[in-house]
């Protein structure tokens, strides 16, 4: 994507209600997060940027790193975007710690969305052998919270 584009798609964004844009081209795919006052840019594959016509060495390529591999065991994924809690409230002790023992339908952690406070519930009995979420994290929708063994 060329410059004038991205900084076209940029001010537009910035000056509209829209809070996020994402396009995906053959040449990549683009997220613009319009945040309270700062924007965002990230590129989900690396691109190449066209040098001038004047210049004789190509531009460098924009890096983006590898995503992480998937975790070993039974994933338990965020089922709404909000912010993720390890206990009901603060000081509390946590639902459950890596080399905890649950059941399907215990409560693991909890998850506010919009001023609601939702209990997830493992899917899978087994032991808690990660947890990849910090507490009070903003989490997305389809996020691995923590994985089940």
């Amino acid at each position: 994507m060329d410059l004038r584009k991205l900084k076209t798609l940029i001010d537009l964004v910035s000056d509209s209600n829209v809070s996020e844009l994402e396009i995906t081209e053959a040449e990549g795919k683009v997220r613009i997060v319009k945040g309270g006052g700062a924007m965002v840019y990230q590129a989900a594959q690396p691109t190449m940027v066209a040098a001038p016509v004047m210049a004789a060495a190509p531009q460098a390529v924009d890096v983006v790193p590898a995503a992480p591999a998937a975790p070993a065991g039974h994933v338990v994924k965020s089922p709404m975007v909000g912010t993720f809690y390890r206990s009901s409230s603060p000081g509390a002790k946590s639902f459950v710690e890596v080399g905890s023992q649950v059941k399907e339908g215990d409560t693991i952690c909890i998850i506010e969305a919009m001023k609601i406070l939702n209990e997830i519930e493992a899917d899978k009995a087994g032991t808690v052998v990660q947890m990849l979420c910090e507490n009070g994290q903003a989490v997305e929708y389809g996020q691995p919270l923590y994985v089940i063994e």
